[in-house]
């Protein structure tokens, strides 16, 4: 399918935060878009304020007359999370439509572009959204799609004038196998999505042949110590091609000194906390070097980067509370959250809310998730959030309950969570996970202020 000659997009489950975004691309393009999902959101109400209609009733009838007809001019996005027997996916599949999903229209779209693309299991939204910034701050004026809220924007996907676009490469599903992009950026490749890889060596193997899409000329930017044979290395320790060194806390705020072969950048503010976020920084840092962006420029652009929403996000920030919200849900996203917590506020009693996301995930990583929990002050675990899976026989929360060590540990219902906050305020409150644990931000912070 041509790009110019797409005039209708349907996306069945447009609310996701992939697919939210080409609804965006589409409507701002021209096209006339509409979508389904499951369930009101945020985002929808968003999208449909831009004039984007979205319906929640898995209805073929709610389909509109122009998307009825396969006319070639009409493209079908779907996600891979829709169940098989929806009935809107079954309506456009009888009649003959060419369904597409979200990788393989970034695909389209990126054709002809140059493309940074940023995979990773970890990492990526936040990289993919510092390299966006630092262009668009530095005056290169580039497009992005990305996988969370940039905070800077207050949107996901970013419209620009240059032939550059940032890509968030998603190796779910090996959707990222779509992109042949110029500058590729892998953060990491820890094991996860275990229910569609079957096992790490799988997971590895994608990644090296995404690493081997690049194009003639091409650029892999990596961090240190990952299995691949080729490419520019980065790293906060150890010895890489690129690194952050000299690491220092200023009045709750990250400095780093950047340094590779021919350059240094000394004393950059980081606008946003975390350990695992100057990594992040350091392979943006690279990635603009290499689009001829000046070094005060990403010094400058660094230090105003608000960060991604739901991505070490500071909620509540006074001398009697500290509340972040973070959307990690692999144990070292959770180690790399923590961590930088306990970095930054050594002193007081950390109280960690987590919801763990799928059934899968669970059972293959409960070992490291209570071995990484251990590291707060005090547990309050929720029920697993299924997502697209349906329940395993014997895999629940308490899984990860029984195998740690911590002593304050509990399962809690979401109400009593919010309760036990309100009644007890603690001082430095952690909430994780990429489910809908996101609902209880604002009740949370309520409860914590006396709202």
């Amino acid at each position: 399918m041509e790009l110019r000659n797409i005039q209708r997009v349907y996306l069945i489950g447009i609310g996701g935060i992939g697919m939210s975004g080409l609804a965006r691309y589409f409507n701002h393009i021209g096209c006339i878009v509409c979508g389904y999902d499951k369930t009101p959101t945020d985002l929808t109400d968003q999208l449909h304020n831009e004039g984007i209609q979205v319906v929640f009733e898995d209805d073929k009838e709610r389909i509109p007359t122009s998307f009825r007809d396969n006319d070639p001019n009409t493209l079908i996005i779907y996600t891979p999370a829709i169940p098989k027997d929806s009935q809107i996916l079954d309506f456009f599949q009888k009649k003959g439509f060419e369904l597409f999903k979200r990788s393989q229209v970034l695909g389209i779209i990126s054709k002809g572009m140059f493309t940074v693309a940023v995979a990773g299991t970890h990492g990526k939204t936040t990289t993919s959204c510092m390299i966006a910034h630092i262009l668009k701050d530095s005056g290169i004026d580039c497009s992005a799609f990305l996988g969370g809220i940039s905070s800077n924007y207050q949107t996901n996907v970013l419209f620009g004038s240059s032939n550059i676009v940032v890509v968030e490469a998603d190796e779910y599903d090996r959707s990222f196998l779509r992109l042949y992009p110029n500058i590729a950026i892998i953060t990491s490749m820890d094991a996860d999505h275990l229910d569609i890889y079957g096992d790490h060596a799988q997971l590895t193997e994608s990644f090296k042949l995404f690493a081997s899409q690049i194009k003639l000329g091409g650029t892999l930017i990596h961090r240190d110590g990952l299995p691949l044979n080729k490419g520019f290395t980065y790293s906060i320790n150890g010895e890489a091609d690129a690194m952050a060194t000299n690491i220092w806390i200023e009045n709750g705020d990250f400095y780093f000194d950047f340094a590779h072969s021919s350059i240094t950048i000394p004393n950059i503010k980081m606008g946003i906390a975390g350990l695992h976020n100057i990594e992040n920084a350091v392979a943006a840092i690279e990635a603009a070097l290499r689009l001829d962006v000046d070094t005060e420029a990403i010094k400058n652009a660094l230090g105003s980067f608000k960060g991604v929403k739901r991505r070490f996000e500071y909620i509540v920030k006074n001398d009697e509370h500290i509340f972040i919200d973070d959307y990690a849900h692999h144990p070292e996203e959770l180690r790399a959250s923590i961590s930088s917590i306990k970095r930054l506020y050594p002193g007081k009693k950390l109280t960690t809310i987590f919801q763990p996301h799928l059934y899968s995930r669970t059972r293959d990583f409960a070992d490291g998730f209570a071995e990484v929990l251990d590291m707060s002050d005090e547990l309050m675990i929720l029920d697993i959030y299924p997502a697209r899976e349906l329940p395993i026989a014997g895999v629940n929360s308490d899984m990860i309950l029984d195998r740690m060590k911590l002593v304050d540990k509990n399962k809690y219902g979401k109400q009593e969570a919010i309760d036990k906050v309100k009644a007890e305020k603690p001082e430095l409150l952690l909430t994780v996970g990429a489910g809908d644990i996101d609902q209880l931000v604002q009740p949370l912070k309520n409860a914590l202020e006396n709202v």
